[in-house]
């Protein structure tokens, strides 16, 4: 958990400003849960590891022997936990309120999710995450919409040049039938390919031997894994994307797909379509149900996002059954790649000011600069003027004036910083 200082959060609002400009140009509508669920709610099953993670509240009003009493597990001493990510809550949200929302219901949700992780480099306990979502559509289209929304909203960060990894949890299980894996080591298969890109094929196969998976069906995936077509993906379409999995999946899976990338040809003036078939893309929540997807960037070798079909995660709440798919942008990593500058034609100006200048005048001074657009902060001159300006502009000041008694706002020379 970090303290930001003046710059870094004028940069993040700058960052996140322009994430929910785009996100709302696509259609989609800006809501707000609390930061706690129930304990029972965030511990249902569905959020795979990250349920280990959960911060859980502990119940108020206990003393000491009550503490003792009820302390045979965790759950015993909570009722309510910090949201560990943003899809738990709307899906909630959405059972509660289904009646005030649309038939398809875009939303965005911006906002610090919490998880006991061991603090590293990318990592932290606290962190904001950047969601859009569409409930109520099971169509190619809500993921199209998504995919389009996403990759836009890379483009204006200026981050051009991103892709899409794409597959479908339906795709991977056809294939782990075709391989010949039992349904009970499914779970323990999908965590050793979701490791592929890490430890490569031969470290893949030992795992999976290791784990004592069925023999004949890894050496069938084995197999499978030497094929030089298995790892060519580009470009995406119907005829690569088959010649990336095995015989026997189903074909409409295929096709939604495929018309997934149709969409996204057609809303970015077709072209290459910035989508990559990955069949071997696992993502490890245990709530997606279909389409599953992995936002990537050439300039950095891990992932800047994701998200997928999450169809059964709402009828656990509201008792039937709703589609759903969304998309999360990674925002403490975005944040650190986009280029810090102030925003175009704003200008933050540092006024110097003498100590003899009375106060009525200084603020007269500055309320004219600002009611020119400009973002002013007052600054008494000292003897050391540099080191002034230089801490001024580490905090994004762009320019500087120097105010003497009875100097008007017309007639300051207003410099450049640097």
């Amino acid at each position: 958990m970090r303290d930001f200082l003046p710059a870094d959060k004028a940069r993040r609002e700058r960052v996140l400003a322009v994430i929910r400009e785009r996100y709302r140009a696509h259609g989609f509508d800006e809501i707000e849960t609390p930061v706690v669920e129930d304990y029972d709610r965030l511990h249902a099953g569905i959020g795979g590891d990250n349920e280990k993670l959960a911060f859980a509240v502990l119940k108020r009003g206990l003393d000491a022997d009550g503490i003792r009493a009820a302390a045979e597990t965790p759950a015993d001493l909570s009722d309510l936990g910090l949201r560990y990510d943003l899809t738990v809550p709307l899906a909630r949200f959405y059972a509660s309120h289904r009646a005030e929302l649309p038939t398809v219901f875009r939303s965005i949700q911006i906002a610090p999710v919490w998880r006991a992780e061991r603090p590293q480099k990318g990592r932290y306990r606290q962190f904001v995450q950047c969601d859009i979502d569409i409930i109520g559509d099971a169509t190619a289209r809500a993921e199209a919409e998504l995919v389009v929304a996403s990759l836009d909203t890379l483009d204006a960060l200026g981050l051009e040049g991103g892709s899409i990894r794409i597959n479908d949890r339906r795709v991977l299980d056809g294939m782990l039938d075709a391989f010949g894996f039992t349904a009970d080591e499914r779970p323990g298969v999908l965590i050793t390919i979701d490791k592929l890109d890490k430890v490569g094929p031969d470290g893949v196969v030992a795992e999976l031997t290791a784990r004592g998976a069925s023999a004949p069906a890894v050496a069938a995936f084995e197999a499978f894994l030497r094929r030089p077509q298995t790892r060519e993906y580009l470009p995406f379409g119907d005829a690569q994307i088959r010649k990336a999995l095995p015989e026997g999946i189903d074909p409409e899976l295929i096709a939604h797909l495929v018309g997934i990338g149709d969409a996204v040809a057609a809303a970015r003036g077709g072209g290459e379509v910035p989508l990559v078939f990955d069949p071997f893309l696992v993502r490890g929540m245990g709530y997606y149900t279909g389409t599953i997807f992995e936002l990537a960037h050439p300039s950095v070798d891990y992932s800047l996002g994701g998200g997928g079909r999450y169809d059964g995660m709402i009828g656990r709440f509201l008792g039937q059954q709703v589609p759903a798919v969304g998309f999360s942008i990674g925002f403490e990593r975005i944040v650190d790649l986009v280029a810090a500058h102030e925003d175009a034609g704003a200008t933050a100006i540092v006024l110097v000011h003498d100590r003899d200048v009375p106060v009525a005048e200084l603020v007269a001074v500055k309320t004219a600069l600002i009611a020119g657009g400009a973002r002013v902060r007052l600054e008494q001159r000292t003897k050391n003027l540099k080191a002034l300006l230089e801490r001024a502009g580490a905090d994004g000041y762009t320019a500087f004036a120097l105010l003497s008694a009875g100097t008007p706002a017309d007639a300051l020379e207003i410099k450049p910083l640097g």
